[in-house]
């Protein structure tokens, strides 16, 4: 099974807004990025199609032009909690520090970890790996799931993740097709 991963297009939410899960619309760029992600989709042989049913990664795989979308609540962005919709500049500095040491394990208040985002998305990849074998899935979803994966992939801990910068608008591959899963590429 090979798994594209696309990050929705950019937001129409102002910079510095911690949105998480937040049902964000997508931005008044959406026309522009989506004819560029259409170009190199263009020769891609897909599947099936998944998406976060966030309204940003919805409006996206519709868009995109395929017929049948399944959505899946596992693939959302990580869940902020009480941190949702709020200036990152708003949020306590020292409950952030705090967090940011070990986000993996501790959750903003009210949200989750990265540790229990990861695991939605592992359960994502075990079920389509089991219903998909041999297939290849455009998946439509989130920049923190995106890194997840990859640090599954990988085999990393999650302390890492941030040091991957995943692109609005980008594709990332993953390979589980042989004995060892691979990543074909990041940020395409």
């Amino acid at each position: 099974m090979k798994l594209t991963l696309v990050r929705h297009t950019s937001l129409q939410i102002a910079e510095g807004v911690c949105y998480g899960q937040s049902d964000i619309d997508v931005s008044v760029h959406f026309a522009n990025e989506l004819s560029t992600l259409q170009q190199k989709l263009l020769h891609e042989q897909i599947d099936a199609v998944y998406a976060s049913p966030l309204q940003r990664c919805s409006k996206l795989a519709h868009a995109l032009g395929f017929d049948s979308i399944l959505h899946d609540e596992r693939l959302k962005e990580l869940h902020f909690g009480d941190w949702e919709m709020q200036p990152w500049t708003e949020i306590p500095r020292d409950v952030f520090d705090v967090w940011a040491q070990n986000y993996a394990e501790l959750a903003p208040p009210n949200g989750e970890t990265f540790a229990a985002l990861q695991q939605r998305g592992v359960d994502f990849l075990n079920e389509a790996h089991s219903r998909h074998a041999g297939q290849h899935l455009l998946v439509v979803t989130h920049g923190g799931m995106i890194r997840a994966l990859i640090a599954h992939v990988l085999n990393m801990p999650l302390k890492g993740l941030f040091r991957f910068h995943v692109d609005y608008a980008s594709l990332t591959r993953l390979d589980f097709s042989g004995a060892v899963p691979k990543i074909e590429f990041v940020n395409r």
